[in-house]
């Protein structure tokens, strides 16, 4: 098998992804390099390219640049796309190969998209590889072996300096950093995927994201890769994977790579192989990470009193048809009405977000003020309703809201980074019923954001 496979497109709206299919085995994965690596580029190296074909004789490999890099089309830094639509193109490039169920490889970065859509479509991911990933890079008070602030302002500043001119390799593939072609073939993946400085604003996303509260709504089995002395990525965010991704083992290689395609690259593809040969299919489950929305009209009980029941029950019907449609056309789904509110479940936190500040404004016509609140994390589906904390979570989120506001729980803010959206942090608070306080944040011009 030496063939190049042919770049196609998969359409996402008006937008198209670039993705490529090679072999014809009955297994898929699906392969996602990161943003500087883009797939029409990649069989230019002979040692990525025996790597992949190796891979493609016992399953049927989907290569794919994310939205916005490589061949996939452009999307200005002003509206560059989170996590949400990165995982959303995964899911078009799938449907659009003819795949219902793959096992994911992505490497480091790409990670975080693709474990947010593993959390989120758990039926459609049979495995994952995740190659030197991480769920979040930069430090917190609870997440310690992170980069602290000053230092990750110097790396991505020394990043900014050499993206696009193949010095990268001296860091992240030192084994072959006196392959001169090498090194050009680098730096000119790095200019075509993108440009110097978008390629800089996009890591730095990447950088800043964190997923951490997806991790223990994976249900895929998941093997975690890492060199033990890669520099970009350290072990601990290696374990910290480990630790809360329910069915997860770590395989730790020899060598200072941080690429798979450098170093011992068969030693990395024995290990990716056994894995995906060996392992079993993720085990049906009714659990799923999905963003719960609750909204809930301000003085409904006032206004009813004031215009008498018969016209209270015509404005209840108009508000109820009106919040139906919106949060199907922002890809939602109704669980079902609260008597002045509704309660719904959207599988992208920042399409929830788009559609709680429709509401707001939307219901404006009726003479009505709602409030939303809302929050991503792990459910369980009880027929055609929902249950688990994050439920309670939401509903809690939402009882702090005041008319006309949009209030989320802190696990939402790290996964719409780059979509514009922008948040008050209104500080922990105690939520009724939750074990734990959680962080609140009020998003900002509610009823301008939708």
């Amino acid at each position: 098998m030496s063939e190049v496979p042919s770049t196609v497109f998969a359409a996402d709206g008006d937008s198209y992804i670039a993705y490529q299919v090679l072999g014809d085995a009955e297994h898929d994965v699906l392969y996602v390099p990161t943003a500087i690596h883009a797939i029409d580029l990649m069989w230019d190296d002979p040692v990525r390219a025996r790597g992949l074909r190796r891979l493609a004789t016992t399953n049927r490999v989907i290569a794919c640049d994310l939205m916005g890099v490589g061949s996939s089309d452009p999307v200005l830094f002003n509206d560059m796309p989170a996590m949400q639509t990165w995982g959303d193109g995964l899911e078009v490039v799938l449907d659009a190969a003819g795949s219902d169920q793959a096992s994911i490889f992505a490497m480091a970065e790409a990670g975080q998209p693709v474990m947010l859509f593993a959390a989120s479509h758990p039926e459609r991911v049979r495995s994952l590889v995740l190659w030197a990933g991480y769920a979040r890079f930069a430090r917190a008070d609870d997440y310690p072996y992170g980069m602290p602030e000053a230092a990750l302002r110097k790396y991505l500043d020394s990043f900014w300096e050499v993206v696009g001119t193949g010095d990268l390799v001296d860091r992240w593939a030192p084994s072959r950093a006196d392959e001169a072609w090498f090194r050009d073939l680098w730096g000119r993946s790095e200019r075509l995927s993108g440009g110097r400085r978008y390629m800089a604003q996009i890591v730095e996303l990447f950088l800043r994201t964190d997923v951490r509260g997806v991790l223990e709504a994976i249900q895929a089995p998941t093997l975690v890769l890492r060199r033990k002395d890669d520099p970009h990525v350290r072990d601990a965010h290696a374990r910290f994977l480990v630790d809360h991704i329910p069915d997860a083992r770590l395989v730790e290689l020899p060598g200072s790579d941080h690429e798979w395609f450098s170093g011992n690259t068969d030693e990395a593809l024995d290990a990716i192989e056994e894995f995906l040969t060996g392992r079993r299919t993720a085990v049906a489950s009714n659990r799923v990470l999905a963003t719960v929305l609750f909204t809930d009209i301000v003085g409904s009980t006032e206004r009813a009193a004031a215009i008498g029941d018969a016209e209270w029950t015509r404005v209840l019907d108009a508000h109820d048809a009106f919040v139906a449609r919106t949060i199907t056309t922002h890809r939602g789904r109704v669980i079902k009405t609260t008597g002045d509110g509704v309660l719904a479940t959207f599988d992208g936190p920042a399409r929830a977000i788009e559609c709680a500040s429709a509401l707001v404004s939307g219901v404006q016509s009726f003479d009505l003020e709602i409030r939303a609140g809302l929050h991503t994390g792990e459910i369980e589906l009880d027929g055609d309703d929902i249950r688990g904390i994050g439920v309670h979570i939401a509903a809690r989120i939402m009882a702090l809201a005041g008319a006309g506001e949009v209030f989320v729980s802190g696990s939402i803010p790290p996964l719409v980074l780059g979509s514009g959206l922008e948040f008050d942090d209104l500080g922990t608070r105690p939520l009724k019923g939750v074990p734990e306080p959680w962080p609140v944040f009020r998003l900002r011009s509610a009823s301008q954001a939708g």
